[in-house]
């Protein structure tokens, strides 16, 4: 493939005019990203249309400075795209890029358009000719020493007879040819490639823009695979935490339950013995209960933020599974995780089970102890009477 280079502009002769000049401003595509727009000029500069009678050619030249920004040879193949009210574009296959034109109105994007596929029906036109003599190749150069003017080059003449008079267009394109005339003959042996060739680059273009964009989108799956295996890790953790705290809790619960039947022996017993040391027992079995009711609160409001965090779980579960019904493209990893999270739910479900079981067991306990403190009440009450009787029945004695 010989690239078109977009520096050098073919030094005009005596029978290359412009046709048409307008202004505008000139952008390129990113050849990396092939999505953005690099400016190629910083302010709107002229832009025209040149036909070369010898070459039998048309080219879109526009200069800025000493540079030329754009130089492209039209060919069948090609089309000016309007992208917005004053923006369009085209590929140009030889120079490997694509052009966009920025235009001061609509009107002047719309006389462009005109002029464009005006040019480019007599380009065809010109190359199904040539394909019928058989004498000449696509780009439409002649020898002038065994032809003679064809019908095509005469239908010219009658389109540039409209555009002949110069004096009309802006000052300015004038000055384009003088600055054109400034560069050296870099591009005139340059091969043209054929209308085939040019179809095929494009489409190679846009397969790669495919490819482009399709990677894109496996590297985004990708990442969001592996957020929600993340996620599950951070899920399944946080479970595998809580249910070693629900076998902590039970294991307390039963030392709670020990402790209870042990202050129970203890009060039948003073039942049984009476009398002295009453006091100091009822004191320490009052101080045991009063610990057993603050570790009872304690576990209570460790099951409430347990409750909390499996709420939370829950919550994220429940994120976790609408994100999966967004992704069509993962089925099968978001059905393997569909039904982890559901063994998950399983998990939370007896672990709930577990905790209802064990605030029934608390409420048992707590009336358990509210009986044995009543218990206690009455057992001190009747200590202080037979302390009383026993008082009294001194101070009889006593006196008699």
């Amino acid at each position: 493939m010989v690239v078109y280079q977009t520096d050098v502009v073919m030094e005009p002769d005596e029978l290359e005019q412009p046709i048409f000049a307008t202004k505008a401003h000139v952008f390129q595509i990113d050849p990396e990203t092939k999505k953005n727009w690099i400016p190629a000029s910083k302010t709107a500069v002229s832009i025209a249309y040149y036909y070369d009678s010898a070459r039998d050619t048309y080219r879109i030249i526009s200069v800025e400075g000493t540079k030329a920004i754009v130089n492209s040879t039209i060919t069948p193949n090609m089309t000016f795209t309007k992208t917005s009210q004053k923006f369009g574009q085209w590929s140009d296959a030889r120079a490997n890029t694509v052009y966009g034109l920025g235009f001061p109105t609509e009107a002047d994007l719309g006389k462009f358009i005109e002029k464009f596929k005006e040019i480019k029906d007599l380009t065809r036109s010109a190359v199904q000719h040539q394909l019928q003599s058989g004498g000449s190749e696509i780009n439409g150069t002649t020898d002038a020493n065994n032809s003679s003017p064809t019908e095509p080059s005469q239908h010219r003449q009658f389109l540039h007879q409209r555009t002949n008079s110069l004096s009309s267009l802006p000052g300015d394109v004038g000055s384009l040819r003088e600055r054109r005339n400034s560069f050296t003959q870099g591009s005139n042996n340059l091969p043209q490639a054929s209308a085939t060739e040019a179809q095929l680059k494009y489409e190679n273009d846009r397969l790669k823009l495919a490819l482009a964009q399709s990677s894109s989108n496996a590297k985004k799956w990708e990442v969001e695979l592996q957020t929600l295996k993340n996620n599950n890790a951070r899920l399944t953790a946080a479970l595998q935490e809580s249910t070693s705290n629900v076998e902590e809790w039970q294991k307390q619960l039963a030392a709670y339950r020990e402790d209870n039947s042990v202050m129970k022996k203890k009060v039948a017993e003073m039942d049984q013995k009476g009398g002295g040391g009453a006091n100091d027992r009822t004191e320490a079995l009052e101080e045991q209960v009063q610990q057993m009711q603050v570790q009872i609160e304690q576990l209570r409001g460790a099951n409430s933020i347990k409750d909390e965090e499996l709420e939370m779980l829950r919550q994220q579960v429940e994120d976790l599974s609408s994100k999966e019904t967004n992704s069509t493209t993962l089925q099968a990893p978001i059905q393997s995780l569909e039904e982890e999270n559901h063994s998950l739910s399983l998990k939370v479900q007896d672990l709930q089970r577990l905790l209802n079981n064990s605030k029934v067991t608390q409420d048992a306990d707590s009336r358990e102890l509210l009986s044995v403190q009543t218990q206690l009440g009455n057992k001190i009450t009747e200590l202080y009477e037979l302390h009383e009787q026993i008082v009294s029945i001194v101070k009889k004695e006593s006196t008699s």
